[in-house]
């Protein structure tokens, strides 16, 4: 992942005005690093089919993680989760101020599709590629999710619908990730396989989650931990073990489909899914 993250940090969002924090703001999530989980799935897919796109797929990889900051960037906010850490860093409303932090995350979120715009793929490859970051990142993916999220904070959901809430809010982006790298090599049938991969990966990663969040420390986390009482958190629904039970078994199928995939798509996705699929075990 070297490569790309020398790309981003040669694409950084630029901007020029008289504003005092604006320009800096604009990069200082980007460059606190974090994962890059949902780049290295998608650039994972292109290297298994076709190497050779790589170099174009990495505008791609790069607007998914621009518009998965501006998420985070707009969750820690005051009127969301009110989170002073991401990423082992303060958030961008604890270091400026909240317009800041508001503005720059909806700085980050149409420049994404603008990256897409000029990524160097065909015309119809851009449109489908710019759908599905739009699909599943926002009015009826990821922003769908967060709005549910926020509604109900105090009032507790059946399991049923918090799977609902997290298929929104965490695992559509991830599925997406998957597929656009799919789209990329013009694979488009293993991009639905992979599709539906994501979406139970995505539910495992917030499981996982909501277990790293009464396990860990907010320092070993790179975010605050310990946050999640009032939250539809599957600990908090259904207690520490149930939940740990709920994430071997997610986990546990992951891994038989994944020995599924085509060898080569198994080759270049193994070492990073393994890691992820089993981190609420380490």
């Amino acid at each position: 992942m070297q490569e790309f993250e020398d790309f981003l940090l040669k694409n950084l969002p630029v901007s020029k005005s008289i504003h005092p924090t604006y320009e800096k703001a604009l990069g200082e999530m980007l460059i606190a690093g974090g994962k890059r989980f949902r780049p290295a799935l998608l650039l994972g897919v292109v290297n298994a089919y076709n190497p050779l796109l790589l170099e174009g797929a990495r505008h791609a990889a790069y607007a998914v993680e621009l518009l998965h900051t501006y998420s985070l960037i707009h969750d820690d906010l005051p009127a969301m989760d009110d989170s002073p850490l991401r990423r082992g860093k303060p958030t961008l409303h604890v270091v400026y101020d909240e317009v800041t932090a508001i503005l720059v995350g909806d700085a980050l979120n149409t420049y994404s599709f603008e990256v897409l715009s000029h990524a160097p793929f065909s015309d119809y490859t851009r449109v489908q590629l710019i759908r599905e970051l739009a699909c599943n990142g926002g009015l009826n993916g990821m922003v769908l999710g967060q709005a549910i999220d926020c509604y109900f904070e105090n009032s507790p959901l059946k399991i049923a619908d918090v799977k609902m809430l997290h298929t929104n809010k965490t695992a559509k982006l991830i599925a997406a990730s998957l597929k656009m790298g799919a789209i990329i090599v013009g694979k488009e049938e293993v991009g639905d396989a992979l599709y539906n991969f994501g979406i139970k990966l995505g539910l495992l990663f917030q499981i996982q989650d909501d277990i790293l969040d009464v396990t860990q420390s907010s320092e070993e986390a790179g975010k605050l931990t310990g946050n999640d009482e009032e939250k539809n958190s599957f600990v908090t629904l259904i207690g520490l073990d149930e939940t740990m039970k709920e994430a071997n078994t997610l986990a546990d199928e992951l891994l038989v489909e994944l020995n599924t995939f085509d060898d080569n798509l198994k080759e270049n996705l193994s070492s990073l899914l393994i890691k992820y699929i089993n981190r609420h075990r380490n």
